[in-house]
């Protein structure tokens, strides 16, 4: 009898042990910083801007920085190829994190000293700036971490990794609307750019990933070419690659218009800065961190290909919790219900696709390859929200809008089930995703 009642105890001491190592440890870190930047530009700078009296078309527009984000496979290249001089003594990846780094601090530190009722468009410019140093730096960290972490890793580094991106961006979110009550914005946003700092000292005290691969040397016009095209010309030559990236593009599309507006929404309600901040920021926080441990429970259990359909599902539903604030209104309650929903199924989503993208790549050109994929995750969902979002709730109002997001979802949520139909689930998987022992046959299931 003992021995039958010690068994759930065993596996769930078991399943928590992979946590604890080294290479998922420093995920945690490294996602702190990644999650920091995108919160300085997201929900916290929409709050900024409604509180300084820009009107909601305006407002929306403003996540068209995001789309710089969706760019980065475009010089995600040099971060694979391209050797720092004096830095790179320390290692590729090293070298370029600390560089990253410090690119993220003065980047949103100009952000911080811009007055958007003075001038929106240089507020705009800083924007930008913020995602172009932003998306540097998770270009970095996310080769550095897929490189760092073995296989078998991949599940609970991608749970440590969100982990870490929600505990940085949350913080970093509560900081900024709490501090801005009291000394301003500007002082707000310098005292955040301490967030940058987790993912520089990971590396320098870790070194070097030990399945990073050296970049070749350019000896001509052709080679740095090759360096170029050589990690989409991989990608797209694997069967069913079209299908695979049209997964990947059409996923997130419902819950990215969704988290992209819901800060609108709550100013629209009249929540406070301190509303938010425990409601939405605090619950959502605690709900989050629930999901990525039942995200990676799941991943274990049910295996790679049912964990990933099954927050499919979560996601894509989640969002008729918006629907039901927008329709109770002004609520403590409802917003806390709808944050708790909403943050377990992005908790949950967040370790099982984030693994599945992970082990797509080819540790040849890992930096290039997860830029690709991780842009283009999310880009027609800002694309989207930038251009048209604002002007939807207008027409159709805040209940109908978010019943239209969960609607949106649906059609990556089929595309996946026909690649599983298909096994191109299974043969899309790259070298980061198998075992050296495996000579590629082999995948997660």
């Amino acid at each position: 009898m003992t021995a039958v009642t010690d068994e759930p105890s065993r596996a769930f001491l078991s399943g928590l042990k992979p946590y604890f190592e080294k290479a998922p440890l420093a995920s945690l870190f490294l996602g702190m910083s990644s999650g920091f930047p995108y919160a300085m530009i997201a929900a916290t700078l929409t709050t900024r801007l409604a509180q300084s009296g820009i009107d909601k078309k305006s407002v929306t527009a403003f996540t068209l920085a995001f789309l710089v984000y969706n760019l980065k496979f475009l010089w995600a290249w040099i971060i694979d190829g391209v050797r720092l001089p004096v830095l790179g003594r320390l290692g590729q990846r090293v070298s370029w994190m600390i560089v990253a780094g410090l690119l993220v601090i003065a980047a949103v530190a100009n952000l911080a000293i811009v007055d958007p009722a003075a001038s929106l468009w240089w507020t705009g410019v800083a924007a930008v700036l913020v995602a172009v140093a932003g998306s540097t730096y998770d270009i970095v960290i996310d080769a550095y971490r897929i490189e760092l972490l073995e296989p078998r890793q991949l599940g609970p580094g991608s749970g440590m990794t969100q982990y870490g991106w929600r505990i940085g961006s949350q913080l970093a979110a509560a900081t900024a609307l709490v501090m801005a009550a009291r000394i301003g914005w500007t002082g707000a946003y310098l005292l955040c750019t301490v967030f940058a700092l987790p993912a520089m000292l990971t590396a320098i005290l870790i070194g070097e990933p030990p399945r990073h691969r050296d970049p070749v040397g350019r000896r001509g016009i052709g080679e740095a070419l090759a360096s170029i095209t050589g990690p989409f010309v991989e990608f797209f030559s694997r069967q069913g690659a079209a299908l695979v990236l049209a997964f990947i593009l059409l996923h997130k599309i419902g819950d990215t218009l969704a988290n992209l507006t819901f800060r609108l929404l709550f100013d629209s309600l009249g929540y406070t800065n301190d509303e938010i901040a425990v409601y939405d920021v605090g619950t959502g926080f605690w709900a989050y961190l629930i999901g990525i441990f039942i995200g990676g429970f799941l991943y274990a259990r049910l295996g790679m290909k049912r964990s990933v359909l099954l927050s499919l599902w979560l996601m894509a539903v989640s969002n008729l919790s918006f629907a039901g604030l927008a329709a109770s209104g002004h609520s403590n309650l409802a917003m806390a219900g709808a944050m708790t929903f909403e943050n377990v199924a992005s908790g949950i989503g967040g370790v099982t696709v984030t693994a599945y993208f992970s082990a797509l790549c080819d540790l040849r050109f890992t930096a290039s390859q997860y830029a690709l994929i991780s842009a283009a995750a999310s880009v027609v969902g800002r694309l989207l929200t930038g251009t048209t979002a604002g002007a939807l709730i207008e027409t159709m109002g805040y209940v109908n809008f978010y019943l239209l997001t969960t609607v949106i979802a649906l059609p990556g949520i089929l595309l996946f089930w026909l690649m599983l139909r298909a096994g191109l689930v299974d043969q899309s998987i790259g070298s980061a995703g198998k075992q050296p022992s495996e000579g590629g046959a082999n995948t997660p299931t």
